[in-house]
């Protein structure tokens, strides 16, 4: 046990119950939904290309365009989650529930922005401009795993809920033996 706490995973909700009514409601959760495992893959195909040019020289055009397209993406999730925080929590950014991932979210859309103002001024060489990439990518790596962290916290919440009503004797809304006898 930690902290005298009697339960095994004690852990503030991440959505109240109108909060998570306003998230299973909205169009912009499926939005998100999409886009993410999109974004993912437009990550993992550019981080391929740019590491094949770092390694070989070759193929900068496409590192480049893959990093400009992985970027656009990014701008596109990160308005729409925006939109998405807005209708859930009320804020547009830091709602409390989500501040750290924002705050990080704030890193990686700098390292991109500033990925795009090195390529179009050329303030930085290629091979600069790709090791910049890397470094936003891996922020985007950090932030993603405390998305998926977070959505894992939804779902033990949602467990947890549903055992504290199995517990007390409504399953669901459903009445139990004892109920009906």
């Amino acid at each position: 046990m930690h902290g005298g706490s009697t339960e095994p995973h004690s852990f503030k909700p991440l959505y109240t119950e109108a909060e998570r009514q306003r998230r299973d409601q909205t169009p912009w959760t499926l939005v998100q939904g999409i886009l993410a495992p999109l974004q993912f893959l437009v990550f993992l195909v550019s981080l391929f290309l740019v590491l094949r040019y770092l390694a070989t020289g070759e193929g900068l055009m496409a590192a480049t365009i893959s990093i400009v397209i992985k970027t656009i993406v990014l701008y596109i999730i990160m308005i729409t989650g925006s939109i998405w925080e807005k209708v859930v929590f009320g804020k547009y950014l830091f709602a409390p529930a989500f501040f750290w991932e924002d705050v990080v979210s704030m890193l990686v859309l700098a390292l991109h922005t500033a990925y795009l103002y090195a390529v179009f001024t050329g303030a930085l060489t290629p091979h600069q401009q790709m090791f910049l990439a890397l470094a936003a990518y891996a922020t985007y790596v950090v932030n993603a795993a405390q998305f998926v962290w977070k959505l894992r916290m939804a779902r033990l919440q949602r467990a947890h809920e549903a055992k504290s009503r199995f517990n007390s004797g409504t399953a669901g809304g459903f009445p139990t033996s004892l109920e009906v006898a």
